[in-house]
């Protein structure tokens, strides 16, 4: 772990949507972070093996591999098995937030999310897994 290099998290945004990525970019840059962008599942799991983030932010609703999915595959390898990963949905429903529960997330961003609340996630969940 090379801390010195910067303060900031290292943070994996999936999502399939280029605003919602290019806006979660923006706002993470701003507070300070490195950000690795992934459109979809399967592009997430080769990024997340060649970037270790500290943190993933993981749309529900994508192609191919959804978020349920992408979580689950991630949680079960041992190597990012505690990485945090909170889901990104549009929908604000009891039933999403249970099933990312059921597959290792940790938290649940309803979209579209504001720059406040998810540089508030990052900081939360670093502390907690510092």
């Amino acid at each position: 772990m090379n801390e010195a290099v910067s303060s900031g998290a290292k943070v994996l945004v999936i999502d399939d949507s280029n605003t919602i990525r290019r806006s979660a970019e923006i706002f993470l840059r701003q507070g300070g972070h490195e950000v690795v962008l992934a459109e979809d599942g399967f592009d997430a799991l080769a990024k997340v093996s060649d970037h270790d983030p500290e943190l993933i932010f993981c749309d529900i609703l994508m192609p191919r591999l959804d978020g349920y999915q992408t979580c689950a595959i991630i949680k079960r390898n041992p190597r990012f098995a505690k990485v945090p990963v909170i889901m990104l949905s549009s929908k604000d429903g009891l039933f999403d937030k249970a099933r990312g529960r059921m597959v290792g997330s940790e938290d649940y961003l309803t979209k579209p999310f504001t720059k406040e609340q998810l540089l508030r996630a990052v900081e939360s969940f670093r502390r907690t897994a510092a």
